[in-house]
């Protein structure tokens, strides 16, 4: 069984006014980063966007990306967000450039593989990064991999597909465990000791990933971005920003750009989460 990369959480943040956060994805991985920052920020209010209609991501060309992320970071702050969390790897490292270009006040996290955690974690110097093919083609991905890389041997895996087959399967079915088993074997054949989950869709799929690579250990970034998100919110009511009417009781609202039923059915199945999903037309 491999160890958790990312440290236990931290007590939750108690923030004397509520935040509203905007989270998106291009489909149902944010979840696992809405799941962090709830633990890490009980009495926020948070509303997650799923682009369903237009996922996978990880095939789409760059202008593409920019222009949904623009749109639903647009739709998320007109529903009352104060500050956004991009919570797929492709869409920030397409989009979060031109998002901070085109809002340069607004409090925004992206996120990105956990290569340099991934490397400070490798006693045989030899990481692997499982993500989508547009994930490893990035100029973002490149800078981020020359700056932490630290003369460490990066085994960089795409993986068609397999977001797709986390959207569609529950933790065993669908063909979900041949596909985790085919883009994990390189990583076992090139002797790595660590592997970086370069997409949020992955996290759901841990267990499978951890009987593929045995003795590995498995880095993901949802801790770290959720203690990002808390910071931003901080500072947010601190400069008295924060939205004094929001709830004072945990609360999650959402959208999808295609079948809210998928979205609602995979909450409950994954998080036990039971969430109502509204039509997202942007």
């Amino acid at each position: 069984m491999s160890r958790q990369a990312h440290p236990v959480p931290a007590s939750p943040s108690v923030l004397p006014r509520p935040v509203r956060i905007g989270i998106f994805d291009s489909g149902v991985g944010g979840l696992s980063v809405t799941q962090a920052i709830r633990a890490r920020l009980p009495h926020a209010e948070l509303l997650y966007a799923a682009d369903t209609a237009y996922a996978p991501y990880g095939d789409r060309s760059e202008e593409f990306l920019c222009d949904r992320s623009e749109r639903i970071a647009r739709f998320l702050l007109d529903q009352g967000a104060q500050m956004i969390v991009v919570a797929c790897n492709t869409a920030t490292a397409a989009a979060v450039a031109r998002l901070r270009a085109g809002s340069p006040t607004l409090p925004l996290v992206g996120v990105e593989p956990g290569v340099k955690p991934a490397v400070a974690l490798s006693a045989a110097r030899r990481v692997g990064v499982l993500a989508t093919t547009r994930t490893l083609a990035s100029d973002k991905f490149r800078k981020l991999a020359q700056a932490h890389a630290d003369g460490a041997t990066l085994v960089l895996q795409p993986c068609p597909g397999l977001a797709d087959a986390i959207e569609a399967a529950d933790a065993q079915g669908s063909g979900l465990d041949v596909l985790v088993e085919r883009y994990c074997a390189p990583l076992r054949d090139a002797g790595v000791d660590v592997a970086v989950l370069g997409c949020t869709h992955y996290v759901f799929a841990r267990a499978l990933f951890e009987r593929a690579l045995p003795g590995v250990h498995l880095v993901d970034t949802a801790e770290a971005i959720a203690r990002q998100t808390a910071r931003f919110a901080t500072d947010l009511v601190e400069r008295g920003e924060a939205d004094a009417d929001a709830a004072d009781e945990p609360a999650l609202r959402a959208w999808s750009s295609g079948s809210p039923h998928v979205l609602a059915s995979f909450a409950q199945r994954w998080l036990d989460l039971r969430v109502a999903v509204q039509d997202m037309h942007c």
